[in-house]
């Protein structure tokens, strides 16, 4: 029996790069998908679209990452290069360049909170753009009409701010703004709350209060655009966020901050028994000063009136009174002279100007006028005439070098196809387009030989 041999060969699968780069990207995620890695960041870069790419390295190896815009969006402080980290994410491949990459879905700084890193990296950068200069700082008023409040109206804070400000001064006006002070959303209506009250007419200063609480239930006040709404007030405002060992931000940027929110009423409200006992306190200072300067007038004025100048002073007016007289008696003298001298001068031109005829200068004088503006017509009728006939020779000739006239006695005007006029035949091909400008109308006619 013939006995058939055959040879087994293994069969080969040929990926394709695309192909292999999804298989290896799945065997990644499946294997890897929540990692927690530490290290250092370097090369880090933020993009347009907001998403960040980063290295992280240790002494002996490197692993790119990448944090997707939706999750760099909660991150509570800025990556930069040399800050060591930790990161949870899955590790994956991006299959454009063959590189796999961890994707980060949490980061926080090792060693130190995100939240307090985030808090001193906007402390340093608002105080290097000023925003907590004492020159900015302004005074608060003396005595408020009205009093904004922004805080939560559900909580002790504002019944003990309203307690405290009722006790000093019973007659003072508060403006509430309600706003939620922690958790989503929170600072978005402080912003809002501080923007309303600096449109409200009014309203005098503003205090921003909360109670106290941790890092993380106070970080709405340490948001960077709770910073710049205080610190675009038009308003003083007072920050009176926590208790005593408390800071935030927004006790950076106000004009003034206090240590507690009853604090701030008091701060900002002074008794009204401070008020009257200071005006009593001024009106007797002042009336003491008044005496004091009343006495030493009086005493001045005795003192002047005892000097001899004063004695010699009435003698001194009367003779200066006496040469007035003298002065009146001699004007009215100069003035009667000169009143006599000027009558008899006009006594004597008066028979004089009588008999002049002014009437028969007057008529001179209107026929010299009419000679003259017979005289100018006439200039100007000859002045027109020699105008107009330059014009009707100027016409004529226009009109026999007008190119159009010459088109009506059969010459015509030929142009190639930039518009330019042919003047030489060689300055246009066969074949080329022509334009031919006739006396009425145009021609569009095509070259079909040149003839030099």
């Amino acid at each position: 029996m013939e006995q058939a041999l055959f040879e087994f060969k293994p069969q080969r699968k040929i990926y394709s790069v695309s192909e292999l780069s999804q298989e290896i990207r799945a065997v990644f995620e499946d294997q890897f998908p929540d990692v927690w890695v530490t290290g250092e960041i370097s090369n880090y870069r933020p993009a347009g679209s907001g998403h960040c790419y980063f290295t992280l390295k240790d002494a002996k190896a490197q692993l790119r990452a990448v944090c997707f815009r939706n999750q760099a969006r909660y991150l509570k402080f800025k990556p930069t290069d040399g800050l060591a980290v930790i990161a949870r994410g899955q590790i994956s491949v991006y299959e454009a360049r063959g590189e796999y990459q961890l994707i980060v879905e949490f980061l926080e700084p090792a060693g130190l909170g995100a939240l307090q890193l985030a808090f001193e990296q906007l402390k340093t950068k608002l105080a290097a753009e000023g925003l907590f200069a004492l020159q900015r700082k302004r005074p608060l008023p003396l005595l408020p009409r009205t009093v904004g409040i922004v805080t939560s109206p559900a909580g002790a804070v504002i019944r003990d701010m309203l307690r405290v400000m009722r006790r000093r001064f019973h007659n003072i006006n508060v403006l509430l703004y309600p706003v939620r002070v922690q958790g989503e959303g929170a600072a978005d209506e402080i912003v809002q709350g501080i923007h309303s009250l600096n449109r409200q007419p009014g309203v005098d200063v503003i205090i921003v209060a909360r109670g106290g609480g941790s890092l993380e239930d106070l970080w709405a006040f340490n948001e960077e655009r709770v910073a710049r709404a205080l610190a675009a007030s038009s308003l003083p405002v007072i920050s009176a966020v926590g208790h005593e060992t408390d800071f935030t931000i927004a006790d950076f940027v106000a004009d003034l901050r206090a240590p507690t929110p009853s604090a701030a009423a008091e701060l900002v409200v002074h008794r009204r028994q401070d008020f009257e006992t200071e005006i009593g306190n001024r009106l007797r200072r002042l009336s003491q000063e008044m005496r004091l300067k009343l006495a030493a007038a009086r005493r001045r004025f005795h003192e002047l009136q005892m000097h001899r100048v004063f004695q010699t002073l009435g003698a001194r007016i009367t003779a200066r009174g006496q040469r007035v007289d003298e002065c009146t008696a001699v004007l009215h003298a100069a003035i009667d002279r000169r009143l006599s001298l000027a009558r008899h001068a006009w006594l004597r031109t008066a028979p004089g100007v009588v008999r002049y005829d002014f009437t028969r200068l007057i008529k001179l004088r209107e026929s010299a006028l009419a000679q003259q503006a017979r005289e100018m017509e006439a200039a100007m009728a000859r002045v027109v005439e020699g105008s107009r006939s330059r014009l009707k020779h100027a016409q004529a000739m226009l009109g026999e070098r007008n190119p159009l006239v010459i088109l009506q006695r059969g010459y015509s005007i030929t142009r190639d196809a930039s518009g330019q006029i042919v003047r030489d035949a060689q300055s246009v091909a066969a074949g080329s387009e022509i334009a031919v400008r006739l006396a009425r109308g145009e021609v569009g006619a095509t070259v079909r030989r040149v003839k030099p």
